[in-house]
């Protein structure tokens, strides 16, 4: 099932920022360091990020907060194999969710 969220064209940074556990500041912060993220911004210079942007975001957020990268080494990285880097994080993404899967399935066997 859709979530609401799922359904929205563009989000708001603070909505963004819900998303990441992160501050606004930061946000704006890797907008300036990392070209790949470029919300649209309105008439009062409000950012309205889209799907993309929030994926380029994931990208970085895992590069630089899970895997300790620091920001000129995930700014190299992803310039030079911003496929494969994304593609790896695809992987553990599904990993995830896998592990998830089976330990609700070994909760269940456990249970009966």
């Amino acid at each position: 099932m859709l979530k609401e969220k799922d359904l929205k064209i563009y989000h708001s940074i603070s909505e963004v920022a819900a998303m990441f556990d992160v501050n606004e500041t930061l946000l704006r912060y890797w907008e300036r360091e990392f070209p790949q993220i470029s919300p649209k911004k309105g008439g009062r210079g409000i950012r309205h990020y889209s799907k993309d942007d929030i994926e380029q975001i994931r990208t970085i957020y895992n590069l630089v907060k899970v895997r300790g990268l620091k920001i000129a080494a995930a700014r190299e990285l992803l310039k030079k194999n911003k496929t494969g880097t994304v593609q790896t994080l695809d992987v553990i993404e599904r990993l995830k969710r896998v592990k998830q899967e089976i330990h609700s399935w070994r909760t269940a066997l456990e249970s009966m």
